[in-house]
């Protein structure tokens, strides 16, 4: 695309064979893996695009996490796999174990999907890193410091009741808890169980490099250990380390100390001794809380909702960011398909609705089977479930499903 030719897309006006590109100049609220991803795509498109960031600098939140063969094809799309692969771990199998009697439970690999594919253990440093180069390459512009509370009729307003010129299009990825997704009726439910997440060096044998390995007892108690490669500022390896914990009982779990948690993660799984050591203070694991919810009409007038504003739901299956990445995709595409605003949401909506609806469904079922009290269900997963993965075609249902490939949403997918 010429010069000339991006400063038409951006302002509106005519294009060369009197096509006008709509939208031209869009908002992008929050530099998460969905917003940055949407923002490059759509500068790329010769789109004018401002990301707005509620912190004083765009940087990543969370721990890692991994990138299924859903994310990575949006990612081939925009050429970034390779840069991204340089910093992460291939993951291809995914393992859990009864920590009582060590009976494996889970056992996922991705050389039984349809198309085998690694996923990716990544830092999400890491991927910021990535997307926000690219970005600011393509004339991405950010305005940090703001945090937009409402959106309509193409401006948003920020907490202090400033509003913003109007936009042609305003994309919500502001995660979870946006309000500008509230006020289309975004009410996540709280869940009961969260998780606390640390990053800590990656402790070699005998854990395996390539494998996300848990362990569990029960329902109420798992732990995880996920390779996640490297941050972008430094060589060494790491790992992502995880504990299941009802939230209401975080207070307890802080005022009981870290020595005396660390014996029973030990109790449940001894090998986890050394990584275990390098976790001195309360302060390094952080807890995080889920909600769930699915916006049934994630636009509204100049405005879409993409990511975890506009479905939420618990770590489960692993799909957040995968989602938001896909959400970006579609949204896109279907802004380059010509037309106007309104029938471009409308054809993004559609194409996201039922793998959303999906893999909203499949998490709300699949979490109290690894995330609740009782005993009932973990003995379903542990006796019932775990034999039924073995039976014919089984296995590649499973690592379709994990890896979020069920009513394949993949852009260029054969």
């Amino acid at each position: 695309m010429t010069a000339a030719q991006k400063e038409s897309a951006a302002s509106g006006r005519e294009g060369p064979k009197g096509r006008r590109p709509r939208p031209g100049h869009i908002a992008v609220v929050g530099a998460g893996p969905s917003g940055l991803a949407c923002a490059l795509i759509l500068a790329r498109q010769g789109r004018d695009v401002v990301v707005f960031e509620r912190f004083a600098e765009a940087g990543p939140v969370g721990a890692g996490f991994m990138l299924q063969p859903t994310g990575l094809a949006v990612l081939d799309r925009l050429g970034l796999t390779p840069a991204v692969e340089a910093l992460a771990q291939p993951i291809d199998h995914i393992i859990g174990r009864e920590a009582r009697r060590g009976r494996v439970v889970l056992d996922v690999h991705y050389r039984d999907l349809a198309r085998p594919r690694v996923a990716l253990g990544v830092h999400r440093a890491a991927l910021f890193d990535v997307l926000y180069r690219a970005c600011l390459a393509d004339g991405v512009r950010f305005e940090t410091g703001r945090e937009m509370v409402a959106a309509g009729s193409g401006r948003l307003t920020d907490v202090h009741g400033v509003q913003t010129p109007a936009f042609d299009l305003v994309v919500d990825a502001s995660g979870a808890r946006s309000r500008i997704a509230a006020d289309l009726g975004a009410r996540p439910r709280p869940l009961a169980w969260g998780a606390l997440w640390a990053t800590t060096p990656w402790p070699g044998d005998p854990f395996d490099a390539r494998a996300l390995q848990q362990v569990y007892r029960g329902a109420s108690r798992m732990v995880g250990v996920l390779p996640v490669g490297a941050r972008p500022d430094a060589p060494d390896r790491l790992a992502t380390f995880f504990w299941s914990l009802r939230t209401d009982q975080y207070p307890a779990w802080r005022s009981t100390g870290l020595e005396a948690w660390k014996a029973e993660v030990r109790t449940l799984w001894p090998a986890t001794d050394g990584l275990l050591e390098t976790l001195t203070d309360p302060d390094q694991l952080t807890l995080a809380r889920y909600g769930h919810h699915t916006l049934a009409h994630p636009v509204a007038d100049r405005l879409a909702v993409i990511g975890d504003a506009a479905h939420s739901t618990s770590p489960q299956l692993g799909q957040g960011v995968n989602m938001g990445l896909l959400d970006a995709w579609s949204l896109s595409q279907a802004l380059s398909q010509g037309g106007d605003v309104t029938e471009a949401l409308s054809a993004y909506a559609r194409a996201r609705r039922w793998h959303v609806r999906l893999y909203q469904a499949l998490s709300m079922g699949f979490t109290p089977f690894y995330q609740a009290d009782g005993a009932v269900l973990p003995w379903v997963r542990d006796h019932l479930l775990g034999k039924a993965v073995r039976l014919p075609l089984s296995p590649r249902l499973l690592a379709a499903t994990v890896s979020g490939l069920l009513l394949d949403p993949r852009p260029g997918k054969a």
